[in-house]
């Protein structure tokens, strides 16, 4: 009989920054990749388009958590408003784990810095956890 793999969990992931240590993370966008395609033909063929690998984009990261008194990665968004972006950029590593805490699966985000932050909505009427967002660019990613 063979093993069977169950698919992991979502709910079960570490954060990795470069120089800041943040914990607590309520959910992780991990974006997408896109290679635009670019059409092509030459004069002498025939109606069929031959398509060729174009540039590659990668989407943004996004991070949300429930707001505490830590201020590093806001500290963090405030240095590319300043326009020290060599500083902001930083590796990110997004870990997955099993459900013993062993890494299942890494997704590392090269030279990355953020470009939006955006503080929580505030009710009187509510009791949720208030969420602060911080969305990151970055210049590539791998599936360790």
């Amino acid at each position: 009989m063979v093993d069977r793999k169950d698919p992991y969990r979502n709910s079960r992931f570490l954060l990795e920054i470069d120089g800041i240590v943040q914990a607590g993370f309520s959910d992780v966008t991990i974006p997408d990749i896109s290679t635009d395609p670019i059409e092509y033909r030459e004069g002498n063929e025939d109606t069929t388009v031959r398509k060729l690998p174009g540039l590659t984009k990668y989407g943004n990261l996004t991070l949300k958590w429930g707001i505490t008194d830590s201020m590093e990665l806001f500290e963090w968004r405030k240095l590319v408003i300043q326009g020290k972006t060599g500083e902001a950029r930083k590796n990110i590593a997004v870990i997955l784990q099993d459900e013993i805490g062993n890494e299942a699966a890494r997704w590392n985000f090269r030279e990355a810095w953020p470009i939006k932050y955006d503080a929580p909505d505030l009710s009187a009427k509510g009791n949720d956890v208030a969420i602060e967002t911080i969305e990151i660019a970055h210049e590539g990613m791998d599936r360790v």
